[in-house]
């Protein structure tokens, strides 16, 4: 799972919480901007997203193995106050050996960004003018009086809009499987777009976890060792947890 953005306005972690409950896994592997509590004004932590880092936390404890690696929103996940971080140290990259034998590199996906998105400043800029669409828009709802993930709003349709035009051409996706292709792996692994994808357009497998912001994907690994992109349902009070295959989440 990648790209959680826990601490964000536009986080869906009653979702992300869902999926991880209808996929118990043995090994969850966290890519990156799972925490993202640099927002302006005050801090919009919920008690959602206490839940998610509360169930990583204790399936950790139950004997899953967790691994994290840094995202861009979340370069230092060490200093988030206490109790709201997973319980492991973070790592820059990570290669993940599947069922099948096969190796991935897992990296978060902004080493590939041109130089100026890479700078702190800028992604702090970019949470912040997102921050305030996202105040901007639950207002627009409330005046229209329609809840909350009703509909996709023009504004978070913009928002998909300009992040996709950024990525046209899928020229970050064939860097990073490059750098897979570098190391003498079968395919990369990754998150940071919110584009999610799984294919082998470029020659070895590009698999992007998706987010919890918009697409609300996951990446899971069946025990023979096949990758599946999975669309979390929406919450339905009825809803049942489906029965789980794999060995990754």
């Amino acid at each position: 799972m990648s790209d959680l953005h826990l601490g964000a306005l536009g986080a869906q972690p009653a979702r992300a919480l869902g999926f991880l409950r209808a996929h118990r896994a043995e090994t969850y592997v966290l890519v990156g901007d799972v925490l993202d509590q640099w927002q302006p004004l005050l801090p919009h932590w919920s008690a959602d997203d206490q839940a998610v880092i509360d169930h990583l936390n204790a399936r950790q404890a139950e004997g899953a193995q967790l691994i994290y690696l840094r995202g861009n929103h979340d370069p230092y996940p060490e200093r988030a106050p206490a109790g709201t971080q997973p319980r492991v140290a973070a790592q820059d990259q990570h290669v993940h050996h599947a069922a099948d034998g096969k190796r991935y590199l897992v990296i978060h996906g902004d080493k590939v960004d041109a130089r100026i998105f890479r700078a702190h400043a800028f992604t702090r800029l970019g949470s912040r003018i997102d921050h305030m669409l996202r105040l901007l828009d639950r207002g627009l709802q409330r005046l229209s009086r329609q809840s909350p993930g009703e509909a996709k709003s023009s504004i978070e349709a913009l928002l998909a809009w300009l992040n996709t035009l950024m990525h046209v051409g899928r020229k970050h996706e064939r860097k990073l499987v490059d750098l897979a292709r570098a190391e003498g792996l079968d395919g990369v692994i990754c998150g940071h777009f919110h584009i999610a994808g799984l294919h082998r357009d470029h020659g070895l497998t590009y698999a992007n976890c998706g987010d919890w912001v918009d697409s609300a994907t996951g990446l899971i690994e069946t025990f023979d060792g096949t990758l599946k992109l999975v669309t979390a349902p929406v919450p339905v009070a009825s809803s049942q947890p489906a029965v789980p295959d794999m060995v990754e989440a």
